[in-house]
This record gives C-alpha cells, structure tokens and sequence, in this order.
C-alpha cells in the first residue's frame, strides 16, 4: 500500500473492528469527507449491521428523541439516518443541523455507534470519549489556509481516546496520507501547551457597550490594566532584551558594514518593542475616533445615537446601527425587517438559498450595503476592518424558512439548493439573535423593538434552537 493512499472508511472500520478498537472517532479535515464516507459505507455490504443491531440502534435514537421531545420525523427523514441505522456509523460536524449532531452526541455517548466521522473542530465543543482515535491530517483549515494543528488542537482530539471506566488505555492512530504525516503529529504532539492570551479585543462595537458603564477616561485605564496589555507590555520587554544583545554583539564585528547591519537590526528591535508596549492603547483610540465619525461619541460622551446603539450587544453592532440611523428599518413589515437583518448576518463565504425570486427590492439591498459601507470606509485598513456583506441570498433563506410549514419541507428546498442545513439553522439563529438586541431598542424605537421581538419568536421554532429540554 502506498504511504501517500488515503485511507477509506470501510477499511478503518474493518480493521479497527477486527483489533478491538472500536468504538472510534474518525477526524476529517472538511463537511465533505465526512459526508462522502458515510454515503460510500452505506453501499458497502460488509459495513451493515445484523438485523438485530440495528434494531437495538432503532430503539437508542427512540431513546433520545423522547429524552429532548424531538420531532421524529427530522430525525427519521434526515438524509444520514438510513446509513445511521445500517452502519452504526455516524456524521457530525457544523454543516449538520443540531438536533441531529445532539442524536449523535448522545448515541456516542451510551456507546451505541461504532465509529463517529467528525471535523477536528468538534474535539474542542464535546465530551463523547471512544476507545480510538483516528487522526487523518495534520493541518486543519483557519480564515488563512491550512494550518499545521496546535499543541491544544491536538491534544483536544487525541484527549478523546479512552473512556473512563471502560477502557484501561485510549489508543490514538495516525493514518498516514497525502495530508498526514505521521512525523509533524509526533512534533506536535511534544510541543508544550500554548501560552495563556487575552480574549479582549477593543473592537468598536466592544468598546460601544462598554461605555455604557464607564467614561472614556476610564476605559482607557481599565485597558491599560488588561490582561492583553499586561501581556504585550511583558513581550516588548523581550524584544528590548534582543535589542540590547544585537547592539552589544555590533561592537564585536570588525566590518563597518555588519556593524551598521546590527545596529538597524537593534534600533527595528526597539522600534517594535515601542509598538507592541503601546498597542492596546493605540487600538482603543483607533477605535474610539471610527466611533466619534459615525456619531456614537462626542466629547469623550455617549450621544443620543450612541446611547440606544450601545444596547445592542452583536457582532454587527454598528451597520445595524447605522441601518435604523438611516431608517432603513423603519415603516418596515415584519417580513422586510427579518430579510433586511438576515441580510448581513450570514458568512459571507457559505452557499444559501436562492431558487426563488427575492421580494425585496435590489435598492433596498443597496440602501443596507451603503450603511455597511459606511462602517467599514472608517476602519478600512485596520484590525476592525469589517468583513460583513449584504447578501440577498441569505435573507431568501430566512423568509423561505418563516414561511415554511416544517422543517421537512424547507430542508427539501436546501437539498435542492445545495445548501447545508446546519448552515442554514445558523444563519436562522444568528438573524434571530439580531432581532433579539433590535427588540431592546423598546425606548427609542418602540414598534421596530415589537416587530424584531415577533420575528424572532416566528424563527426559533423547532428544530432551530439552542437549547433542549429533557423530557420528563
């Protein structure tokens, strides 16, 4: 067998069956694999169960569709649930909505599947252990490519072997391919965990809403006594160390030339450890100025404008923002505000709906876009810069879905579309939770804050939800 040969699914299934390592975890580096190695083991005839176990299989997914109050028919309708049932195998990643991702969770957890086929994300946001662990590639995808896996990435999807209390030992594979090399997991797997970093960020829309509680001057205290500023401070003490090593090291050279080569080398040391020491702080004014542009501050004070977006506690903050500035929602069905929301809540890379003709209007569209725009044109070139886009398709996909019946009916339609349900059911959950920060706007724009509070009831119905209560 060539070293560089991707290993298919039914051959990891066979031979970890055959040593006794099942059940496994089978990491993927992408939707599509996992999808593919479902479909191909579903017509493989030594991959399906005995009769008898798959009836044991029919009776845990009963089990926990009762457990949650699931509705049977997305369960039993969904598109894997045959080859669930046959293989005792499953797919789960973001791409699958999330009651079906919860069936698998649950089922990998009472120990029901033979193998899981998941995206390497998934280590991080479940506990379902297994006896094994297959790892497929040593890089995953990010916003800039394939990455080499971290320590912590790693250690998250091996972690998932061994299951307490039943296994002695977890045993974690490398099957090594085109995209696996078994030596760079090794050197992985010997690094050192990485080092603790700030989650804070001085984002505009972050430093909107932190100024509902304290003043500009505080603020710019409050971050420079933050964990990230502590930490930058800390590193631009090291580049000053090497900057003080280079310039000793240029008076023992002999030629002028490599003097002069290791003093620049100090004085771009010093330089950039000027930077880095004041960088928290020269972000929280780059910041604070786009915010004063757009009219959200004056005076070091929040205006009347700032004062009602700072309520509104989302990641598109300031285009909303600017959207009812511009009236854009006002006057608005309930239709029209949910497709206008939707509209700039989807990522601007995935694949949504668009069989059908969209009932708003291109100039409605453009309006919105301007108001993006208008972001983006006062932090273009800096970390803030906003990756937010208008896209009609994506609020097709949110009116397609509030005015279907069920879910069975609008999922035949992604089908069709080749649209993703979990991608779907997010972009639905990410426009609900807009409407949600739009329906606290209760003072200032009362019948819009009614409207966005009705449009996000009417969207999170099942099987679009966050959360699932156990049934009694």
């Amino acid at each position: 067998m060539s070293m560089f040969r991707e290993f298919p699914v039914s051959l990891v299934l066979r031979e970890l069956g055959r040593n006794n390592l099942l059940p496994a975890i089978l990491f993927r580096t992408s939707r599509k694999q996992c999808d593919q190695d479902i479909e191909r083991l579903a017509t493989i005839k030594p991959a399906q169960l005995e009769s008898a176990a798959q009836r044991t299989l029919v009776a845990a997914v009963a089990l926990v569709i009762d457990k949650y109050a699931l509705d049977r028919t997305i369960i039993e309708g969904h598109p894997h649930y045959k080859a669930l049932i046959g293989t005792g195998v499953g797919a789960h990643h973001a791409g699958q909505l999330l009651v079906w991702r919860l069936v698998l969770e649950e089922l990998m957890s009472a120990g029901a599947l033979r193998l899981l086929i998941a995206t390497g994300t998934v280590a991080a946001g479940v506990d379902f252990p297994a006896r094994t662990v297959v790892i497929t590639a040593h890089s995953k995808r990010g916003t800039d490519g394939f990455n080499v896996l971290s320590s912590s990435e790693f250690q998250q999807m091996s972690g998932r072997a061994g299951r307490r209390g039943k296994d002695s030992v977890g045993i974690c594979l490398i099957a090594p391919g085109m995209f696996c090399d078994a030596r760079v997991i090794y050197d992985v797997a010997k690094r050192p965990p990485e080092p603790l970093r700030s989650a804070y960020f001085a984002h505009p829309s972050t430093v909107l809403n932190l100024l509902k509680y304290r003043d500009v001057d505080e603020l710019r205290y409050t971050v420079g006594k933050s964990l990230a500023a502590f930490l930058d401070r800390k590193a631009a003490v090291g580049l000053r160390e090497q900057a003080a090593i280079a310039a000793d090291e240029a008076n023992s050279f002999d030629s002028e030339q490599r003097q002069k080569k290791q003093l620049k080398k100090a004085r771009r040391l010093e330089k950039d450890a000027d930077l880095l020491a004041d960088r928290q702080s020269r972000l929280l004014e780059q910041s604070l100025e786009g915010l004063e542009k757009l009219g959200h501050l004056e005076h070091k004070k929040l205006t009347a404008k700032g004062i009602w977006a700072a309520e509104l506690c989302t990641s598109i903050v300031l285009e909303l923002a600017e959207a009812v500035d511009a009236h854009l929602l006002s006057d608005r069905t309930l239709d029209e505000i949910v497709c206008l929301v939707a509209s700039i809540a989807g990522d601007a890379y995935r694949n949504y709906f668009s069989l059908r003709k969209n009932p708003i209007a291109n100039d409605e569209y453009s309006k919105l876009q301007s108001c993006v725009d208008l972001v983006q044109s006062h932090y273009r070139g800096s970390p803030f810069a906003s990756e937010v886009k208008v896209q009609k398709d994506a609020a097709l996909t949110v009116l397609t879905w509030l005015e279907s019946d069920s879910w069975e009916s609008f999922s035949a339609l992604l089908r069709l579309a080749g649209v993703a349900e979990g991608d779907a059911a997010r972009l639905i959950s990410q426009t609900a939770d807009h409407l949600n920060q739009l329906s606290r706007l209760h003072e200032s724009h009362p019948e819009l804050a009614r409207l966005a509070a009705e449009g996000r009831s009417l969207l999170l119905r099942p099987p679009v939800t966050d959360t699932y209560e156990v049934g009694l």
